[in-house]
């Protein structure tokens, strides 16, 4: 591989990684959301994927309800019930490794 291909390489490897790590804690987070009427499961989304570039990859998972912050931190009355924070914290290690063999191979290469 010449060195001038090697950052395109990251950029598509680490685009692909960022892309499915999202998708992965967007539905490990709506597994873990507590479910009354079912409106904060249905808000949790993944930003546009389409839009995630090589050169900075990066995508956000959120959920749109306006109470779900307070069901993720809790309330002074209120015990709180995380799903965002535990859904990304299932899918940190995997997209660490995923990343590190990334860097490996450029170096190696």
């Amino acid at each position: 591989m010449e060195f001038g291909t090697v950052p395109k390489v990251v950029g598509q490897l680490a685009k692909t990684v960022v892309k499915k790590t999202a998708k992965d804690i967007e539905g490990t987070a709506k597994t873990l959301a507590p479910v009354d009427t079912g409106f904060l499961r249905s808000g949790i989304k993944t930003s546009d994927l389409r839009n995630v570039s090589q050169e900075s990859p990066s995508a956000e998972v959120a959920a749109s309800a306006s109470y779900s912050p307070y069901l993720e931190f809790g309330t002074s009355r209120m015990a709180p019930q995380p799903f965002m924070r535990p859904a990304a914290d299932k899918h940190a290690d995997a997209f660490e490794q995923a990343m590190a063999q990334i860097i490996e191979k450029a170096v190696n290469s």
